[in-house]
């Protein structure tokens, strides 16, 4: 398998991650037991752009892409990727906070709503 297909393979991996911090408590609302999984990857994505910590898939990616003889790019996969067509000037410090706590907080009402839909069906209250 060659490095560009296994960095894309990251890259790919990289956004089902984001889309799973995102919306992944709509997923366990259906599939209960990926609360398990959900809650600390989405506690990571938080962290990550809150706190401005590396990813790890970032430069997995960029070793994969210059092992196959193509540049790497700095900053991170969001800012590479999503912002450069969201934000044209790039990402800054205030909207990756702001990322971080929306993630808190579109996690924060799907699970209210989980948490709710789950006492209803169990006569809990």
């Amino acid at each position: 398998m060659s490095y560009s297909l296994l960095a894309d393979l990251v890259l790919l991996a990289h956004l089902g991650f984001i889309a799973f911090v995102g919306g992944g408590g709509l997923l366990v609302a259906r599939w209960p037991r990926l609360i398990w999984l959900h809650l600390p990857l989405a506690a990571w994505g938080a962290a990550v752009e809150i706190a401005n910590l590396p990813c790890p898939l970032t430069p997995l990616e960029n070793s994969l892409r210059q092992s196959a003889g193509e540049a790497g790019y700095a900053g991170d996969f969001i800012g590479h990727y999503l912002l450069a067509v969201i934000y044209p000037e790039g990402l800054t410090r205030p909207v990756q906070i702001g990322l971080g706590l929306l993630v808190i907080a579109m996690n924060l009402v799907v699970y209210a709503w989980v948490i709710r839909r789950w006492r209803q069906r169990t006569g809990i209250a």
